[in-house]
């Protein structure tokens, strides 16, 4: 074995990867032990080689095998510094499928609350990048506010040294990103405010881990008992949604703050590393994130937002995907009343393992957590205007596990593929066909139908008609909208929500702009604008769950929510 090339070596780790049984296990060893002892000269054969070592490393097949795989993940750091002092190009471990691996760095703009996360979580890993920052009227307009006689120079002079500036002002111990957080956290202004003025500083961080156990070469969460892949991995084939979402519950266990926290400090290493931001990432709440148990070495962190950040109408909800201790994808619910909006992202790394089995998992955990029996996917998941989904075929996807596509003339379109592939042995639909199917929402229920009330329902439809009635009654002034809708709506429910708490009427005044276009709300019954009350304070309330349970339970509000946005 030790006369193959590199390149061959490697495509027999790619055929040995997924696990075939005993026999293959013997040859996976030995050319794991091949390529140990081989130098890397370039970036991409290392960058391949390391993906794959992840990949045995969620999807182990032998418990030899996998103290062979972390033994060698241990070693990148060094081979990336061999790597550097080769001079060979490095550019590739920038790539955001790839980003994180040991003795690497990564540079981008991030937002206020990821970089305040960095500077509080890694001060002496993150510092920020000068180096072709063009944007110094910006800085001359914001840092006065922590310089004093800046403006001695920002207002009358060019080519101003900011940074000279910055280094005379903070300590030498600290970081100049460390301290400039502290500066924007002690701003009196709202956290909203902090943000905008942060970022529209587009200031590059530069993060260089140095702890083993944030980069993703040594990201793994210490689990008691790990999943082993004896056999082949499920199929799509294998996978039956139905019985997934009617089957027993998951176990779930509601974390301590302190547990969650540390499983947010988690989720956000793992996403921030891929160069990725998640709402539910950035803003979850400590004290709202679940576990469930998946089975087959999975577990879902599921993780809930404050009342301060959540979606004015819909409830959201994300959650890391763990595979034995691995983090390997994510996935969103976005929900109103019994319908969810939802897809599952699997890392790069990780898409050739039970992607299938995974996603009927998470509708499973979904059902169970929120109620939901309608499943939608936005048509970027399937590749409108995403040309990733095109490629990896994500229509068909979806479809073979039981989707259907809401729009008629896109249903009929597919039906005629399907023929065609039944018909045509070798017959690939092809790219263009695939984008003409991806322009629509896709729909699987639990109670499987041809039509559903769901099908021309759009959440943007409720929006439009909102701006529609602002600029036609109120002349594009949306304060005076959102007064009179709040006006109209309090009275109609008999209820005084200028004296209930600033979330509450903060959620009051985001519904009362739908609820006042339905007609004859007045007229509802007592108990129905009760319970109509009850939902919106809800919204509020520590679980935002409870308010979605409550929505379901509504059936005239459901009514009149589906007709204004269909």
């Amino acid at each position: 074995m030790s006369s193959q090339t590199l390149a061959r070596l490697l495509d027999r780790l790619e055929e040995l990867k997924r696990p075939s049984g005993a026999s293959a296990e013997a040859r996976l060893s030995n050319v794991l032990a091949e390529l140990n002892k081989r130098k890397f000269t370039d970036a991409s054969a290392l960058i391949r080689f390391h993906e794959m070592l992840l990949f045995m490393r969620a999807y182990p097949q032998s418990p030899r095998l996998l103290r062979q795989v972390e033994a060698m993940l241990k070693t990148f750091a060094r081979r990336v510094l061999s790597l550097q002092s080769m001079d060979a190009d490095l550019s590739l471990f920038a790539d955001p499928e790839v980003s994180g691996i040991a003795g690497t760095s990564l540079t981008a703009i991030f937002s206020y609350p990821v970089a305040r996360w960095l500077a509080a979580r890694h001060p002496s890993e993150v510092t920020i990048d000068w180096e072709g920052y063009e944007d110094g009227a910006r800085l001359g307009e914001t840092l006065p506010r922590f310089v004093p006689l800046l403006e001695e120079e920002s207002l009358v002079e060019a080519n101003i040294p900011y940074t000279a500036w910055l280094r005379a002002a903070r300590s030498r111990n600290e970081r100049e990103l460390t301290w400039l957080m502290r500066r924007f956290e002690s701003l009196r202004v709202p956290e909203r405010e902090k943000a905008e003025l942060y970022d529209s500083l587009k200031l590059y961080i530069i993060w260089q881990p140095r702890d083993f156990s944030v980069t993703r070469t040594g990201m793994k969460r210490k689990v008691s008992e790990i999943f082993y892949h004896d056999q082949p991995l499920l199929t799509r084939r294998e996978v039956s949604l139905i019985a997934e979402v009617n089957a027993p519950p998951l176990p779930l266990k509601k974390l301590s703050r302190r547990e969650g926290a540390k499983a947010l400090d988690m989720i956000r290493n793992t996403s921030t590393i891929r160069y990725r931001e998640l709402h539910g990432f950035t803003y979850g709440d400590p004290a709202r994130v679940v576990r469930a148990e998946a089975g087959r070495g999975v577990e879902f962190f599921v993780c809930g937002v404050g009342a301060e950040h959540r979606l004015p109408l819909r409830t959201y909800h994300s959650a890391l995907i763990v595979k034995n201790g691995v983090p390997i994808g994510y996935t969103e619910g976005i929900s109103l009343f019994e319908r969810i909006e939802t897809g599952i992202n699997v890392y790069y790394t990780f898409r050739d393992g039970e992607s299938a089995w995974l996603y009927g998992r998470v509708m499973r955990m979904f059902r169970q957590l929120l109620g939901v029996t309608a499943f939608s996917i936005d048509p970027y998941q399937i590749g409108f205007e995403n040309e990733e989904g095109i490629e990896s075929g994500a229509f068909w996807f979806y479809r073979k596990l039981g989707f259907r596509p809401v729009r008629s003339e896109i249903d009929k379109l597919v039906r005629a593929e399907e023929e065609k592939i039944a018909t045509r042995k070798a017959y690939r639909t092809n790219a263009k066909i695939l984008r003409q199917m991806a322009v629509g929402h896709m729909l699987f229920e639990t109670q499987p139908a041809t039509r559903s009330s769901w099908d021309k329902f759009q959440i943007r439809n409720l929006g439009l008609k909102i701006q529609q009635r602002m600029a036609s009654s109120f002349g594009g002034d949306a304060l005076k909208m959102r007064r009179a809708s709040a006006a109209s709506v309090e009275r109609a429910l008999g209820v005084k929500a200028s004296q209930w708490k600033e979330t509450e009427r903060r959620a009051f005044e985001n519904l009362a702009l739908v609820l006042s276009l339905i007609p004859n709300l007045a007229r509802w019954t007592k108990d129905e604008k009760q319970a109509v009350t009850r939902i919106i304070r809800a919204k509020a309330g520590a679980e935002e769950s409870r308010y979605l349970r409550l929505l379901q339970k509504h059936r005239k509000l459901r009514d009149e929510i589906i007709k204004l946005g269909s």
